[in-house]
């Protein structure tokens, strides 16, 4: 807890008070709201304050993301104020937190999945068009190496160029100059700032699959503070956790990063029994090489006399008490088996290949 622990509420009675810690962006605000309105009605003689925060991703916009080489550039400084007890937990948006968090911290929470596909935002000018359909040469901004990779394949008439900023800004470069014909995002982030109607088409896995943890939100909190870690366990999504940790099991086994072009699927089907389907590529970076396989495994709960009672066993980042650990156990395999396949097909040398490439861009 951090030092200040409790605060009156005027009538004598002491409420907890729990800081949350945030990115200033607005789109980190509204995603960090919405997750202190949950606690709040879980918990509400909780006291929250949130705290806002620049982070190194927010303050260097001129350098493309894959180009900076620093791993945790949206959650150092979040990171920081959580281990000085400046704040007790932090929001982040899943994708940004490396497969290996810093020793002392964990991911508390993973709450239900927003749409976790990639979104085609056009310049007015080309209202109404798809990728297919935009003229011979058209420019599309992203700064993600993974979504380039798999667009340059697919659209080999379109050019790609790198645009940095938060949402708002990007949709200002696009819609008061010529220089995008359309841009990229994350279909979630615009659904969260109420942009649904600047979505002209949504990329399916076909055209583009997404980046690991696309679209989950979490919470991170210090790994030995058991009451707030039983606190944020409530807003844990099952299928979510279940999902993002095979995604980012195979994530860390091929040990890629924002540096290389990696993407992921995944699926959650009752079928005769209930499976999770995790498909996972890798990329040159011009998308001329790639390698791609899909794999399943079972997650249906086994009885509760063999359920596994782990409470604070962490897999790739996460820990999930409330949900069967066995079932977790083969979400992760699942994860690392399939990034095996790749690595026995030679996807260590895509990956080397590319890492090297965009160093020297």
């Amino acid at each position: 807890m951090s030092e200040e622990a409790s605060s009156s509420d005027g009538n004598g009675k002491v409420s907890r008070v729990i800081r949350i810690g945030t990115r200033k962006s607005q789109l980190a605000r509204i995603q960090t709201d919405s997750v202190a309105d949950k606690l709040k009605e879980l918990y509400p003689d909780v006291h929250l304050e949130i705290v806002a925060m620049s982070t190194t991703g927010d303050k260097i916009l001129d350098t493309a993301l894959s180009k900076i080489g620093e791993k945790s550039l949206f959650t150092k400084e979040l990171e920081n104020a959580l281990e000085k007890n400046e704040v007790d937990l932090v929001v982040h948006s899943l994708k940004d937190l490396p497969t290996t968090l810093p020793p002392g911290f964990t991911i508390g929470a993973v709450l239900k999945r927003e749409n976790p596909h990639d979104a085609v935002v056009l310049h007015p000018k080309h209202a109404g068009k798809t990728l297919d359909t935009l003229p011979e040469n058209s420019v599309i901004g992203t700064s993600s190496l993974r979504r380039a990779a798999q667009l340059k394949k697919r659209f080999p008439h379109l050019d790609f160029k790198d645009i940095r900023g938060n949402l708002n800004t990007r949709l200002k470069k696009l819609d008061d100059k010529d220089d995008f014909s359309a841009i990229i995002l994350a279909a979630a982030g615009l659904r969260r700032m109420g942009w649904d109607d600047r979505i002209s088409q949504i990329l399916g896995p076909e055209d583009c699959m997404y980046a690991v943890g696309q679209g989950a939100l979490a919470v991170e909190v210090r790994a030995r503070d058991a009451d707030i870690l039983e606190m944020v366990s409530v807003l844990h999504d099952p299928d979510t956790v279940l999902r993002c940790i095979a995604e980012r099991a195979f994530l860390k086994r091929l040990e890629g990063g924002c540096s290389v072009p990696v993407a992921v699927h995944t699926q959650v089907k009752d079928c005769q029994v209930r499976t999770l389907y995790l498909t996972g590529a890798v990329y040159s970076l011009d998308g001329s090489e790639s390698l791609k396989e899909t794999m399943q495994t079972s997650i249906a709960a086994e009885s509760e006399a063999v359920q596994k009672v782990d409470e604070q066993v962490q897999r790739v980042g996460v820990t999930a008490a409330k949900i069967p650990g066995d079932a977790q156990d083969r979400a992760e395999k699942l994860g690392a088996d399939l990034a095996d396949l790749l690595l026995g097909k030679g996807a260590k040398e895509i990956l080397t290949v590319a890492r090297q490439l965009n160093d020297a861009r």
